[in-house]
C-alpha cells in the first residue's frame, strides 16, 4: 500500500490550496487518514484526521475552521482543503494511514503509513 500526495505550490497570503492523497490498495474505507506539517527547521505537526467513513473529523487550532478534511473512499483519496492560508502554513504536508485503530489519533506514531509529502509555500 503506499500513499500519493499531491496539490501543493506557491500561493500567496489569503489563497487557496487543495492538496489530494490517493492510495494505492483495496481497503482505503477501513484507515484513518491524517494529514501533518513540517516546517523548516521545526518538528512535524498535526494538521486534521478523518474516521474511516468521513463522519468524524478533527482539527488542529490552526486549522481550525480554515481547513476541511474530506475523503472519497470510492476514489482511495483523502483531501485537505485549505483557505486563508498564512504564511505561517508554509511547509511539506504529509498524509498518513493509521490502519489499525479507529479512533482519531493527534500523535504521528499512530499512524504506520506515509506518504512523500507536498511543499505548499504562502507568501506574504
Amino acid at each position: 500500500v503506499q500513499l500519493q500526495a499531491s496539490g501543493g505550490g506557491l500561493v500567496q497570503a489569503g489563497g487557496s490550496l487543495r492538496l489530494s492523497c490517493a492510495a494505492s490498495g483495496r481497503t482505503f474505507s477501513s484507515y484513518v487518514m491524517g494529514w501533518f506539517r513540517q516546517a523548516p527547521g521545526k518538528e512535524r505537526e498535526f494538521v486534521s484526521a478523518i474516521s474511516r467513513g468521513g463522519g468524524r473529523s478533527t482539527y488542529s487550532d490552526s486549522a481550525k475552521g480554515r481547513f476541511t478534511i474530506s475523503r472519497d473512499n470510492a476514489k482511495k483519496t483523502v483531501y485537505l482543503q485549505m483557505n486563508s492560508l498564512k504564511p505561517e502554513d508554509t511547509g511539506v504536508y504529509y498524509c498518513a494511514a493509521d490502519r489499525f485503530r479507529p479512533s482519531l489519533s493527534y500523535s504521528g506514531t499512530s499512524y504506520d503509513l506515509w506518504g512523500q509529502g507536498t511543499q505548499v509555500t504562502v507568501s506574504s
